[in-house]
Order: structure tokens, then sequence, then C-alpha cells
């Protein structure tokens, strides 16, 4: 009679036990016995174990942080309209509170995700145009800002800041001008997201220090 395989885990310490004997997965998923592991590996994996555990209860504190303080401006918000139709925010729905003594203050900052659509090769062929009849020696600079503007980036996405760069530039040609509008037509946006960022100050005269939630940034 064959016997039966008894499966254990204990994922917090990273170790399986099969019919009452220890194992640790390596990378390719077999079953190492504990005793032939380095001491060294152990150690580390238990380090990091212990340090992920803390990371993962800390993200989900800030996603409750942050699910708390929306619902509590929106509900704010609410109020405002409400009883003293005040409404914060502008038209994208940027918007800042502040602390009666103006040392402390909230903003939500509203971005949108930008793409474009088939109107940019249209841009891009009436730019190509002026290039090339402008002389070759003529408005460096322009071209190396269309050569990066044309190209993608690691994504494969358009580089959107230097597409920005080339409708502020002052040109009077027409079919720059026209290239301009094309990309102005490109333009679509394919949704948006709220930030919303932390500030306190000493005094009103002084200014605003972040409130950072970023382990890169903390206690920097």
């Amino acid at each position: 009679m064959t016997e039966a395989v008894i499966i254990e885990e204990r994922e917090a310490e990273g170790i399986v036990v099969v019919n009452g004997k220890n194992y640790m997965a390596d990378a390719k998923g077999a079953l190492v016995p504990l005793e032939t592991i380095k001491a060294s590996d152990k150690l580390e994996d238990e380090q990091v174990r212990k340090i992920l555990a803390f990371a993962r209860d800390l993200s989900a504190q800030i996603a409750r942080f942050r699910g708390h303080t929306m619902t509590d401006l929106g509900e704010l918000d609410a109020l405002l309209g409400q009883e003293y139709g005040v409404k914060k925010g502008g038209r994208k729905g940027n918007r800042t509170y502040q602390t009666f003594d103006g040392l402390m203050k909230v903003a939500v900052q509203v971005s949108d995700f930008i793409d474009f659509g088939p109107q940019l090769q249209v841009a891009k062929t009436l730019i190509d145009e002026c290039l090339n009849e402008w002389s070759e020696d003529s408005r460096p600079e322009i071209r190396a800002i269309v050569t990066r503007a044309f190209n993608t980036d690691k994504e494969g996405q358009i580089n959107r800041s230097e597409i920005f760069m080339l409708m502020r530039l002052d040109i009077e040609d027409e079919r720059w001008k026209r290239a301009v509008d094309a990309i102005r037509d490109a333009m679509r946006v394919t949704g948006s997201k709220e930030y919303v960022r932390f500030y306190e100050r000493k005094a009103v005269t002084d200014g605003w220090t972040a409130v950072t939630i970023d382990l890169a940034k903390a206690g920097a």
C-alpha cells in the first residue's frame, strides 16, 4: 500500500513540510531539504519575508488612507455645495483645501492621460516638408526637437513632452501652423487620475513643505 504524502505549507517561513520533513522551494519550484540550504541563504530569505510582511501592511494602510481622504474631501465638497453654494476647484477638478491659519493644505490634482490619433502623421508630414525646405544648417535646434518628438520612447509611445514643446515654437510658416493644428486635433484624453498631496509650513511667510508618502523621499 502506497504511503500517503502529507504536504503542509508554512508560507510565513517559506517552509514546505512533506511527511514531517522540512523543505524550501527554490526559484525553479524544486523542493530542497532545509538542512542542505546554506545558513546565509536562509537568513536572507527570512529577512526579505519579514520586510515584505511590513511592506504589505504599510501598502494596505496607505490605500485605506487614500480612500478615506478622498471620501472625506468628497463629503466636504458636497456639504459646501449644498449648504453654502461654494464649489471647490476649477474646470479640470483641481482643488485645494487649507486650514484657517494657513499653515496646512491638501491639494488634489487631476492629470489627464493623453493619446494621439492618426492626425499626428499628417502633422509629421507637414513638419518634414518645412524641414526639407529650410536649409540644412538652419534651425538645428528645431530639427533636434522634431527628431526627439517623433522618435518613440522605451514603451513605444510618442514622446509627449517633446510634442508639446513643438507646439510652443513660434514659427510663422503656414504649413507649420497647420501641423500644430493637426497635433491639437490628434490629441485625445483617454483617462484621468487624481493625485492628492499634503503640505505644511511653520509660518505664512514660509514656503510650503511637502508631507511625502514616498519611501524614496521619506525622511530626506
